[in-house]
């Protein structure tokens, strides 16, 4: 099988694993804000998360030294965050929506990753020349670190505890899960980033490793601002 073909399976994949852990999370009993599944709302993610992921992942490539066009799964990110932030402020929505994304996100990208893994050279996720005996030739005879396959493990393992702190009922991970989430993304991704073989920016900087902390620090800054999270008996309002 080719790699964009296999990338395409693991992006199907990546999408059915989210949908699911909406399903898993309605069944446990837990409310979230009824916007977050509201038209618009939904057009104004989708719209961000693509312009974003284009966007991000296009200019990526140019400063990398190639041509084309890219799609970054940060970039969706931070332009679904943008796109939600700005409706929600113009439609005079003020309360905080995230929450029912929390677990699809990082199953979404533990399972994207590794499409992005198995497609090779040409996704250019790969990382950097390695001498450990964990690196792996992606077909150009060259051992390089597989970052795809050390985020998807370091997704997978939020996921894992995210699930743990739902079926122990607690409050504060299911009301804050998404700025949760946004800063173990942010914080292990821009650690990765150093072993990718990416256009500097500012100094040893990459344009992701910036994405990167702008992500952890919205994150931060609304979950250091966020109401104090009620105790969960039958139901969490998040």
């Amino acid at each position: 099988m080719s790699g964009a073909f296999l990338h395409t399976v693991f992006d199907i994949a990546a999408w059915l694993a989210a949908t699911a852990a909406v399903y898993w999370l309605s069944r446990r009993r837990l409310e979230f804000p009824a916007q977050s599944f509201a038209l618009p709302y939904i057009a104004a993610l989708v719209f961000g998360a693509g312009l974003g992921a284009y966007l991000f992942g296009s200019v990526n490539l140019w400063l990398s030294g190639q041509s084309g066009i890219a799609r970054s799964v940060e970039g969706a990110l931070a332009g679904g965050i943008v796109a939600i932030e700005l409706y929600k402020w113009s439609a005079g929505i003020a309360v905080r929506t995230g929450a029912r994304f929390a677990l699809p996100l990082a199953l979404g990208i533990a399972v994207g990753r590794l499409g992005c893994y198995f497609a090779g050279l040409d996704d250019f996720t790969y990382g950097t020349p390695t001498g450990l005996p964990f690196g792996h030739d992606f077909g150009d005879g060259i051992l390089r670190h597989p970052v795809q396959l050390y985020e998807c493990a370091a997704m997978g393992v939020f996921a894992l505890l995210y699930v743990l702190a739902v079926l122990n009922r607690n409050g504060f991970v299911v009301t804050n899960g998404f700025y949760l989430v946004l800063i173990y993304y942010g914080a292990q991704r821009f650690l990765w980033e150093f072993l990718k073989p990416y256009g500097t920016l500012i100094g040893p900087f990459t344009l992701f490793h910036l994405l990167s902390l702008s992500i952890l620090l919205y994150a931060a800054f609304m979950l250091a601002t966020a109401p104090k999270a009620r105790s969960l008996h039958e139901r969490a309002v998040a």
